[in-house]
């Protein structure tokens, strides 16, 4: 994802650096504007919330919340802290509301196909289904109550990696804004969470699915949150032949057909973040649904198309505005 700040609006206003650093597993970016103390103080808050996340749901941190979870709900319910469950609630509903293609409890799938440990040769069919078996939400017993996590089934594993992201974007920026008034943009491995305020809006570039040079298409946004996945962000090699990572828990294999890519404006980075990765696996129809249901959400399909066309773009806008609405400067696909 590539976005372009606007201006400074006044010469008494500071817009913070925007050096990457690492967190979660890619490189974040801050870029926020206001009186120096309280972007300095946006800064910090933003920071800290990030790794409150990180802390919590990274699986490769053996002593990470959701590790010791993974561990001991099998055995008996697990009690959680207000942070991972709230994201567990956030998760359950994302899974209702995308008819089960996000579950984040697809950790045996992942493992089975080697994105966590290597593995020589793709899994066989039962390997596969015996991976299924402990895969599905309505497997976990929530309890509301005490905050409690029970796996009904062995084997089950959570893995936040679609949707933990979006949710730490939406922390910070909730915690910057507190601190500034000015424009701001939280920015997470290409996950976005932007408001530009009083002054110009954001142009956000998309990525060429296939690798050209520049942006596919620049979208202008004023507020709002972005996220893409796309088959080539992370994959495994097989006898030459490339896996994505997204991973349909109804087949239990990556994800087939056309779809390259599938990037989404919403109102928040939690939503955007897991719709991408449910649109990506159910294409047009559930964007479509999605748009119908969920205000300001609008989604950008870029799928495989016949030659002389590189790629095929389909907008679906959110309810009320037209395809072509914030769309900025369209290249022919060609």
């Amino acid at each position: 994802m590539r976005w372009w700040l606007p201006p400074v609006l006044a010469l008494a206003l500071t817009v913070s650096a925007g050096e990457p650093f690492a967190v979660m597993g890619t490189h974040g970016r801050f870029r926020f504007e206001g009186e120096p103390a309280a972007v300095r103080a946006a800064e910090r808050a933003a920071a800290a919330e990030l790794e409150a996340v990180r802390r919590c749901c990274d699986l490769y941190d053996p002593e990470s919340e959701l590790s010791h979870l993974n561990a001991a709900a099998g055995s008996a319910p697990f009690h959680c802290s207000e942070l991972l469950y709230d994201l567990l609630v956030e998760a359950q509903r994302a899974w209702c509301e995308s008819g089960g293609a996000f579950d984040v409890s697809a950790g045996p799938l992942l493992r089975c196909w080697g994105f966590r440990g290597r593995r020589a040769e793709p899994p066989s069919e039962t390997e596969i289904a015996a991976a299924r078996q402990a895969v599905g939400l309505e497997k976990v017993r929530f309890g509301d109550a005490d905050r409690s996590v029970f796996f009904t089934v062995p084997g089950m594993e959570l893995d936040l990696g679609g949707i933990a992201k979006g949710y730490a974007i939406d922390r910070a920026f909730r915690a910057a804004r507190a601190m500034t008034d000015g424009a701001l943009l939280v920015d997470v491995g290409g996950n976005l969470r932007l408001r530009a305020a009083s002054g110009p809006v954001f142009r956000v570039g998309i990525r060429d699915p296939l690798g050209g040079e520049g942006a596919a298409v620049a979208v202008s946004c004023a507020e709002g949150a972005v996220s893409t996945s796309g088959g080539y962000e992370r994959f495994v090699v097989y006898n030459g032949k490339r896996y994505p990572h997204i991973l349909d828990p109804a087949t239990g294999h990556p994800a087939a057909g056309a779809m390259l890519a599938v990037t989404v404006f919403a109102p928040s980075a939690l939503e955007a973040d897991w719709m991408s990765t449910a649109v990506f696996l159910r294409g047009a129809p559930l964007a479509k649904e999605l748009a119908r249901r969920c205000p300001g959400t609008r989604f950008y399909l870029f799928e495989a198309a016949p030659p002389p066309a590189r790629y095929h773009l389909q907008v679906i806008p959110a309810a009320g505005e037209s395809e072509a609405s914030n769309l900025q400067s369209p290249r022919e696909m060609l």
